[in-house]
């Protein structure tokens, strides 16, 4: 029988297209087939940088025995959890219900209604440590469908029900809700619980970035001038860019450390994640001017043009943690394999990256740098690294997943704008430009695909998937990627001065508040309404390893409102803020961004215009000053579409004026003078 996934484009699909399961993709011919045949469907939920959805796939379904007991009793579908985020958070939910937690690969048995009654995550070849082997759970559940159906059924039912219930922590504002420093500061005390003070990041193995919290404590400290609060961003971030998470040579970072210290990471790296922390390390630049903040930036964008930039313009996915069905083994080393390349300055080098010939990991070695302090001339630490990355790049490399999602490619874009007011490094601001143009010309559509989820090269002339210049995009766009795209918007408007962004970015949240409103809360579904393949719609909000596209459409509202004087945007964007406030004060680390708002909407916003005749040296030195609850707009033009640009001066001299719902004070022509102002607003 021909394997259905030959038809789609997803390359962690394509990785399981040749093995004995006959596994179909998510869609109307499975779900036909269960119901026609009275089967139970499984869905297997992965992506293509996931260390154990490789294992799983080798210990079991390449297993001639178990695929032939999968084919029998299941209808298999594969689903790419990156392309189809709105199954995996369904389905997520589900087996965290029965289980108490999830995480991939996401194993969940379905009646033919594609509703869930049973799941889990990775399950041995064999039954190991109080876990069933995958074959032993198979032929359970088969068992127990043909057995006991009416209970399946009623647990499907009741497990149905409560995936559908109200997103998490969800309070309608009853319109009396007040915001003070009092929240913010409970929040910190709250947040603060959970840090490690001395080694950075919160709470305890496996530890991730938690950009949002970093950033959080920034803005916190800028407000309140809590040092507590700036020294564990600050110690967060130092800790993650000199441990093993952070690949010393080449930049960039992993997904997460699979310890406290920040050595042993799993070694895929993801768009998203280096975006976001680009992101909070421009902001702790911008805050502290700390060099070792402008090098990870910089090493870190290197690696994303080197490795994730497509020609087009977009940027691709991520890197795998294997190589040679290794994990690890493209980024680790042995001390023998550094000599052999510096020789005579071999040891130097070691003692700067924790380099023995015992090693740090599992007999090897994974670089970091235990005494930054070390004073190390930076020449001879470039040359260090060039020639081992020339050794390394001898080596088989990991598999890149090469496609490009919308929403990873906006969190992008947002990063190197910010990247670019930090540093005013030119390319930033024209890689940011070149990708929302990408965006805008291969992954824009019509209707329900106003704009596509993924997109990705393909060539089927010849029946078999070959890498060409065929580029197809699919799936309709999720409110995670349009909230990422508005705000991509709003950066790239105040990086450029362009304000045809914020129009785009206006036209976008009026599509996200017709198609993706719930009505009775005021909060935004996940999926376009007219999305027909799923069992629930789902309203997120929780901010985790990506934010929540509520968190972020409450952020455009209050700035798009702003910028086009639409009270009721603003309105809905504190409403939905004030809905969460107890969660977030009780739960800053799982609400970052829904904090970063309590900021906006505790103290005051600022309106800021750069007037007259454009000034790049002006609008760079404005932009590298930290001010966080601000709206920013250029008049290099007459603009009667947005209210702060009128009647001011578009010749003359450049000169900032600061506003406060529109009514502004006289004008300034330095940053200095500007910033006084605002000390004193």
């Amino acid at each position: 029988m021909p394997n259905r996934l030959a038809n789609e484009s997803s390359p962690y699909l394509l990785q399981h297209a040749s093995n004995p399961v006959d596994w179909y993709a998510w869609g109307d011919e499975a779900v036909q087939k269960a119901r026609e045949e009275d089967k139970p469907i499984l869905v297997s939920i992965g992506y293509s940088a996931c260390h154990w959805c490789h294992v799983m796939e080798r210990e079991s379904f390449e297993d001639p025995e178990t695929a032939a007991l999968m084919n029998r009793e299941f209808v298999n579908i594969k689903i790419d959890r990156e392309e189809r985020p709105d199954l995996d958070q369904i389905y997520m939910d589900a087996v965290q219900a029965i289980a108490g937690n999830g995480g991939w690969p996401l194993n969940v048995f379905l009646t033919p209604e594609c509703k869930p009654f049973f799941g889990g995550t990775y399950y041995p070849p064999v039954n190991l440590h109080n876990r069933p082997s995958w074959k032993s759970v198979l032929q359970q559940i088969a068992l127990a469908f043909r057995e006991k159906r009416k209970e399946i059924d009623e647990q499907a039912e009741h497990l149905t029900n409560h995936i559908s219930g109200t997103g998490f922590g969800i309070n309608i504002p009853d319109g009396t809700e007040s915001f003070n420093p009092a929240d913010l500061q409970s929040a910190f005390i709250q947040l603060m619980k959970t840090a490690d003070r001395g080694e950075g990041g919160f709470g305890v193995a496996p530890k991730f970035p938690q950009t949002f919290s970093i950033r959080f404590l920034l803005q916190y400290h800028f407000y309140t001038g809590d040092i507590e609060a700036l020294e564990q961003a600050c110690l967060s971030l130092d800790k993650m860019i000199y441990g093993g998470i952070y690949d010393q040579l080449g930049g960039g970072f992993a997904r997460y450390s699979t310890d406290a210290i920040w050595l042993a990471p799993h070694f895929e790296k993801m768009l998203y994640d280096n975006a976001l922390l680009i992101s909070a390390l421009s902001d702790a630049y911008a805050q502290t001017r700390y060099p070792r903040y402008a090098k990870a930036i910089r090493e870190t964008l290197e690696f994303i043009k080197r490795e994730l930039l497509s020609p087009e313009g977009g940027f691709y996915s991520a890197l795998d943690a294997d190589s040679e069905g290794e994990e690890g083994k493209f980024y680790i080393w042995q001390k023998n394999e550094i000599s052999v390349v510096l020789g005579d300055e071999t040891e130097a080098f070691c003692r700067r990256y924790d380099v023995t010939a015992g090693g740090n990991w599992e007999g090897k070695n994974i670089l970091r740098i235990l005494y930054p302090e070390q004073n190390i001339p930076g020449e001879e630490e470039r040359e260090w690294k060039k020639k081992l990355m020339q050794a390394r790049d001898q080596r088989i490399r990991p598999l890149l997943d090469d496609k490009i999602l919308s929403g990873w490619n906006a969190l992008m874009i947002s990063s190197l704008c910010r990247s670019y007011a930090s540093l005013g490094e030119e390319s930033y601001r024209v890689m940011a430009i070149e990708c929302m143009h990408f965006l805008e010309e291969k992954m824009r559509g019509e209707g329900i695909f106003h704009f596509y989820h993924s997109y990705k090269h393909i060539n089927t002339s010849m029946g078999v998937w070959e890498y060409g210049s065929t580029g197809k995009a699919s799936i309709p766009a999720f409110l995670d990627d349009y909230a990422y795209i508005i705000d991509a918007y709003i950066q790239l408007q105040e990086v450029t001065g362009d304000s045809i962004y914020l129009l785009r970015a206006r036209e976008l949240a009026e599509q996200v508040i017709t198609h993706f409103s719930e009505e009775d809360s005021g909060y935004f579904y996940y999926t376009h309404r007219e999305q027909d393949d799923i069992i629930v719609r789902k309203r997120e909000v929780l901010d985790s390893a990506v934010p929540s596209g509520n968190s972020v459409m409450a952020a455009n509202l209050l700035y798009l409102g702003t910028v086009f004087d639409l009270p009721e945007w603003k309105q809905r964007a504190e409403r939905n803020t004030a809905g969460l406030k107890e969660m977030i004060v009780k739960y800053p680390g799982s609400f970052g961004i829904w904090a970063t708002l309590l900021n906006a909407f505790t103290y005051q916003q600022y309106e800021i215009v750069l007037a007259g005749a454009p000034s790049e040296e002006k609008l760079l030195e404005f932009l590298a000053e930290v001010i966080p609850n601000r709206v920013f707009q250029q008049n290099s033009v007459s603009q009667f579409d947005f209210p702060l640009l009128r009647n001011k001066p578009i010749h003359g001299p450049a000169q900032f004026f600061l506003c406060r719902d529109f009514t502004c004070q006289q004008p300034v022509r330095e940053v200095a003078e500007l910033v006084s102002l605002l000390k004193n607003s």
